[in-house]
C-alpha cells in the first residue's frame, strides 16, 4: 500500500457481497482502496489523495444513496475529509471540514435522531471533541466542540447508547489517565461529561456489551501500563471500576469480538512495542 498506513476499515464497497480494504497511508497522504477479487485475495490498490496526515478512516454511507462512503481524520492539517463513493467501489475527489487541532480519532453516528449519519472526531492536540452534524446529501456544519480533560489528550472516540435511552453517547480515551462519557441529552448535544480514573495512558476504547447484560461497557487499551481495562456498565450510563488483563508491551489498538463461536465477546489488541497480537478469550 501507501507509506505509512496508520488505520484500515473493512467493508464491501463495491456492492459485490465481498469485504474491500480501505487504508489511510499517513506518510503519503492518501486512501487507498484495495478491492476483493474473491476467495479473500484484492487487487492492487487504487489511491485517492487526502491533505496532510490520514490517521483515521471510516467507512459509512453518509449521503443516504445505499454506497459507503470515506471519512478522513487528516492529522497532519485539523481537517476531516469525505470522499463520496461514485459507485463500483471508486470515490470523488475530498471535501474537507476544518476542526480542531491534530485529529487523531473519528466515528460516524446519528446523535441528532434524524436519520443523518454525523461525524465525532477527537481533537488530539487542541484537547476537545468535536461534533459535526449532517444537514443533508452527505455535507455537514461546522464542529461544535465540547472541552476534554485539561492537560489530556482525547486519542480515541466510540459512539454507542451506554444508558439505554436511544440517543447515542460518546465515550474517549484521553492519553494520560482517564476516560469521559458525555451523554446525549438529544438533538446531538453533550451538555456534560464524566470522568472515569483508569490506568497509564489509554490509546484505544471500544464500547461493547461483554457480561450479556444488554448495558454496553468499556473497553480500553492502556499503552503505558500494558493492559487492557474492563469498565462494566452498571445502569443508566454509569460504570464500575475497571478489571485489568495484563498484555504485551504498549497496546495501541483494541478490538472486541467473538473469534472462536462461542457466543461471547473476546478481546483482541496490537501491541506495538512487542509487535504481538494478543487474544483475551471470554470465560
Amino acid at each position: 500500500v501507501g507509506g505509512g498506513p496508520f488505520s484500515v476499515a473493512v467493508v464491501d464497497v463495491n456492492s459485490d457481497n465481498k469485504s474491500d480494504i480501505v487504508v489511510a497511508n499517513y506518510n503519503s497522504s492518501t486512501i487507498g482502496v484495495l478491492l476483493n477479487t474473491g476467495s479473500g485475495t484484492f487487487y492492487a490498490q487504487t489511491t485517492y489523495p487526502v491533505v496532510r496526515g490520514p490517521q483515521a478512516v471510516v467507512v459509512v454511507d453518509v449521503n443516504n444513496d445505499n454506497k459507503p462512503d470515506i471519512i478522513v481524520a487528516n492529522g497532519g492539517s485539523n481537517t476531516i475529509a469525505v470522499l463520496f463513493n461514485a459507485g463500483d467501489g471508486t470515490f470523488n475527489a475530498q471535501t474537507n471540514y476544518t476542526v480542531g487541532t491534530n485529529p487523531q480519532s473519528v466515528a460516524v453516528a446519528d446523535v441528532n435522531s434524524d436519520n443523518k449519519p454525523d461525524i465525532i472526531v477527537a481533537n488530539r492536540g487542541s484537547s476537545n471533541i468535536g461534533v459535526l452534524l449532517n444537514i443533508g446529501s452527505g455535507t455537514f456544519n461546522p464542529q461544535t466542540t465540547y472541552p476534554g480533560m485539561y492537560g489530556y489528550a482525547p486519542y480515541s472516540v466510540a459512539v454507542a447508547d451506554v444508558n439505554s435511552d436511544s440517543k447515542p453517547d460518546i465515550v474517549v480515551a484521553y492519553y494520560g489517565d482517564s476516560v469521559g462519557v458525555l451523554l446525549n441529552a438529544g438533538n446531538g448535544i453533550f451538555p456534560a461529561q464524566t470522568v472515569y480514573y483508569v490506568d497509564s495512558n489509554p490509546f484505544s476504547v471500544a464500547v461493547v456489551d461483554v457480561n450479556s447484560d444488554s448495558q454496553p461497557d468499556i473497553v480500553l487499551a492502556n499503552s503505558g501500563s500494558n493492559d487492557v481495562m474492563v469498565l462494566l456498565n452498571i445502569g443508566s450510563g454509569i460504570f464500575g471500576t475497571g478489571t485489568r488483563y495484563i498484555v504485551d508491551t504498549a497496546p495501541y489498538s483494541v478490538a472486541v469480538v467473538d473469534v472462536n463461536s462461542d457466543n461471547k465477546p473476546d478481546i483482541v489488541t496490537a501491541n506495538y512495542g512487542w509487535n504481538t497480537v494478543n487474544v483475551l478469550l471470554h470465560c
